[in-house]
């Protein structure tokens, strides 16, 4: 009978082990199939779809093999569909879960790529120093990244810090060496430049460029104008148009080529309409009229800017843009200039308000997932530790982690018998200012919120632009004696403003409510442009870096930069309901 009983309890357990490894194998098989689907979404370029399905594939499960190979694809999935922000997390995230992974190499490749097209090159360079090059072929794709990305620094001073810590990197050293070689004498440091090109045993000939062009002086010159007009959509409604910027800044220009003709400052203006178009662009720049101009103007977006810069280059022509502060407009090329202040002059330049200006050191940045917000925030946060000011704390923040920045600055601690708080997590007055390097309302509308709840002397820095938020209480920003960074800025009872506003108003019957006015932007643009050539000749910048601040008529003006901006950055604040320049 014990026999018996031992044999029947051996049948079960052999039942029960067939049955949960049944199960076992059923539920792998579900995740086999799970995986398989996701890739094949993946590999049919349906990558939304392909991050749903590998979503699920992440979770930690005993019986899943595939966590970190979804973990992985997802992220792809999201750099395809340019949710960087999103991929950089999902990877950085892997990069603690999973560090013993044997595909790591992958994922710090691509966690490389996602800063540098953030413009976050040292963070770049750095989290490429994890890729172990285990074969020609990486060894030859690293190479070919830092090449590719490095190049669109235009600042020698960036490449020169990040030669510091890399002193052996011949990429680094090859990208200085272009950067220099590739300005005009008058802006080179040939102290550097031929220790770079002795260090790496590079040939000079390749990083030497031949001097300036003489300037030219002409009675007329011709200026012509490469802007999106999108003409074949115009309609004659009163309404705003879609590039209706474009149509203001070319109104704007040719309203201040009158004032210049009646000053003898003769100007052939042409307006080229390149319709958002590779094709069109590239059949303009064909034409003889274009390789004759004096000056080229524009192009306004970031895709066109490459054909143009290449054709500047090629026939010696100036090039520069009205509106834009990214360095991109640049690159290498030293006939190639912004008009406004670029993002890294104007993050530096917050720096050194702050640090002139506020008594306690303590500082916070916060930022936004732009890339525009990152260079600005990577600029202030550098120059403000060289200046002695201690940043406590530095964050980026998205749509859904904005509101953390109440969490930061106004969580109470204690209140008075009213139940007012009196005491913060982040104790009153240990904080003397916040750098807001973002123009999105659901972060910097937060911060300001924040402060007023605290009640105490924290100084916040951030943007003119904030100023066409019709939802911004402006007595609350004099209140909190808010700073602006203000590159188009105009004093309202400056002479030459009262004249452009008269002659816009008997013109257009209007004159905009915005504080941005890129009419207002494009006449000031236009004198400066005439003046300039006037003055200098066709090639403007050896004489504006030499004479320094060159007068602005309804700005403080245009101080010529070593990367080719305008150094000029006024601060405003509001004072007894007016905008007023800070001194």
């Amino acid at each position: 009978m014990r026999f018996m009983f031992n044999e029947k309890i051996l049948f079960k357990v052999a039942v029960f082990v067939i049955i949960w490894l049944s199960i076992q194998t059923t539920i792998a098989q579900d995740f086999r199939k799970q995986y398989k689907n996701a890739k094949d979404f993946f590999n049919e370029g349906k990558y939304n779809l392909a991050m749903a399905s590998f979503q699920p594939l992440m979770t930690y499960d005993k019986n899943n093999p595939y966590p970190e190979y979804a973990s992985f694809f997802y992220a792809q999935s999201a750099i395809r569909q340019n949710f960087l922000a999103l991929a950089k997390d999902q990877l950085l995230s892997m990069k603690k879960l999973y560090p013993d992974w044997d595909q790591m190499n992958e994922v710090n490749f691509w966690l490389a790529k996602i800063y540098f097209d953030q413009h976050e090159y040292f963070q770049g360079m750095h989290v490429l120093q994890f890729v172990k090059q285990e074969d020609y072929i990486e060894a030859q794709e690293i190479s070919k990244m830092k090449k590719l990305y490095l190049s669109q620094i235009t600042d020698p001073e960036i490449l020169r810090m990040m030669l510091e810590d890399y002193p052996y990197d011949i990429e680094v050293g090859k990208s200085i060496a272009r950067t220099i070689g590739k300005q005009t004498p008058a802006l080179q440091d040939r102290v550097l430049l031929d220790s770079v090109i002795h260090r790496f045993a590079l040939p000079r000939d390749q990083y030497v460029m031949s001097a300036a062009s003489v300037p030219v002086f002409k009675d007329t010159y011709t200026v012509s104008v490469l802007f999106p007009f999108l003409t074949s959509t115009l309609d004659p409604s009163p309404g705003k148009k879609q590039n209706q910027i474009m149509l203001d800044l070319y109104e704007g220009m040719r309203m201040a080529n009158d004032t210049l003709r009646r000053q003898g400052v003769n100007i052939n203006l042409l307006a080229y309409d390149t319709d958002r178009s590779q094709v069109a662009l590239g059949k303009l720049l064909e034409t003889e009229e274009l390789k004759n101009t004096d000056l080229i103007v524009g192009p306004l977006f970031r895709d066109e800017a490459i054909p143009v810069l290449q054709f500047s280059e090629k026939y010696q022509t100036n090039m520069i843009n009205p509106a834009q502060n990214y360095s991109d407009f640049l690159g290498l090329n030293p006939y190639a200039f912004l008009y406004q202040p670029s993002l890294q002059t104007m993050g530096e330049k917050s720096a050194e308000l702050i640090a002139s200006r506020i008594k306690n050191k303590n500082c916070m940045v916060f930022y936004g997932d732009k890339p525009k917000d990152s260079v600005m925030a990577v600029n202030f946060s550098r120059k403000a530790k060289e200046l002695g000011l201690k940043i406590i704390w530095e964050e980026e923040f998205r749509k859904e982690t904005a509101a953390r920045i109440i969490n930061l600055l106004a969580t109470p601690t204690e209140f008075d018998e009213f139940h007012n708080p009196k005491q913060f997590k982040l104790k009153i007055d240990s904080l003397g200012s916040i750098y807001v390097a973002s123009d999105d309302p659901l972060i910097y509308t937060k911060v300001i919120s924040s402060v007023e709840t605290r009640g105490d002397s924290v100084v916040v820095i951030g943007s003119e632009s904030w100023l066409d938020n019709n939802s911004v209480d402006l007595t609350k920003l004099e209140r909190l004696h808010v700073m602006f960074a203000a590159p188009t800025y105009t004093p309202i009872f400056n002479n030459s403003y009262l004249s452009f506003r008269k002659k816009f108003i008997k013109t257009r019957g209007a004159f905009p409510q915005e504080y941005v006015n890129y009419s207002k932007l494009g006449y000031d643009f236009m004198m400066f442009t005439g003046k300039a050539l006037k003055k200098y000749g066709t090639y403007f910048q050896d004489g504006l870096l030499k004479d320094g601040l060159f007068p602005g008529w309804l700005s403080k003006g245009y101080r010529l930069s070593k990367m080719r901006d305008n150094l000029e950055v006024p601060f405003i604040y509001f004072k007894n309901g007016e905008l007023t320049q800070i001194e």
